[in-house]
């Protein structure tokens, strides 16, 4: 490979302490590769070790999980080939987030859409490349509207607060992930999150309390705790939760998805509660049906 490479991921999975329930959802994980079949894009600023989607059932099916969202990661770009073969291999335990530009057409999003796309997502931190294309962006939010898709933004911190308006305009159900990747060396009281629990305060504004392993200043991560509790005790019905394995362009500390898991445990102690995000949240938001 040429381009930059990333760390693996743990592939030696632990049982985790925690057990979770029947339909249990991991809301945000990716399909790489085998880049063999389905090539990396030229513009990508990395490219991961292959996760082709039998490596994340064998994940999946350890932790307890029986449902995934595969969500496009920038090293595909805008082929999202990949994740509708491996949404096709199981659509019944799959759904996606596709990425898409001005050259979809109505045809090409009315494929996805029959094939278990349920929203596009755009990308705003810098390592990825910095903000899109803000009137391509409104275009696209307007052609996918009619579907009934949701919009999903990967932002860092400071993206919440430069865009702030950009984001308010939508009439569509927004989901941020990652909690907004606001670094919790910098408190609960940081401008960045303050604006994130606002915005969750309105009803189309959805969260995934995920990726503690990026936020957080080390293991075990327990500094993630406090920013995913008050995320759900502002929207309950409205939070989600997910792996990110396999874990693209971790620097450091590799996180287990089992412990990952254990940890969601501690950030919604509540048994009620743990339902709603693994089960009840994703299958509405995502069409599944029991």
């Amino acid at each position: 490979m040429s381009k930059k490479t990333c760390m693996a991921p743990d592939r030696n999975t632990k049982t985790p302490v925690y057990k979770t329930m029947e339909n249990a959802t991991d809301a945000h994980c990716h399909i790489f590769g085998p880049h063999e079949v389905f090539p990396y894009s030229d513009k990508a600023t990395y490219w991961p070790p292959n996760t082709p989607e039998a490596l994340l059932r064998k994940m999946h099916d350890k932790i307890g999980i029986s449902r995934a969202v595969l969500v496009q990661a920038s090293c595909h770009g805008k082929d999202n080939s990949a994740m509708l073969d491996a949404i096709k291999n199981d659509p019944k335990r799959y759904k996606g987030v596709c990425m898409a530009d001005d050259s979809f057409t109505y045809e090409d999003f009315k494929y996805l859409d029959e094939n278990g796309i349920k929203g596009v997502r755009f990308n705003f931190v810098t390592h990825l490349g910095g903000a899109p294309d803000l009137e391509m962006m409104e275009r696209i939010i307007n052609k996918v509207i009619p579907f009934g898709w949701h919009l999903v933004i990967h932002v860092n911190a400071e993206d919440i607060i430069k865009y702030a308006d950009f984001f308010a305009k939508f009439d569509i159900t927004i989901v941020v992930d990652h909690m907004g990747r606001v670094p919790t060396s910098q408190g609960v009281e940081q401008e960045a999150f303050k604006i994130l629990c606002d915005f969750m305060k309105k009803p189309n504004w959805w969260v995934k309390i995920s990726c503690a392993e990026r936020i957080a200043v080390q293991p075990p991560f327990y500094d993630a705790i406090p920013y995913a509790q008050r995320l759900v005790s502002i929207a309950p019905d409205r939070i989600l939760w997910g792996t990110d394995c396999p874990h693209p362009n971790i620097k450091e500390y590799m996180p287990n998805d089992a412990d990952l898991l254990d940890l969601f445990a501690l950030m919604v102690p509540d048994k009620e509660l743990q339902k709603k995000i693994l089960v009840d949240n994703p299958a509405r938001l995502y069409g599944w049906e029991d």
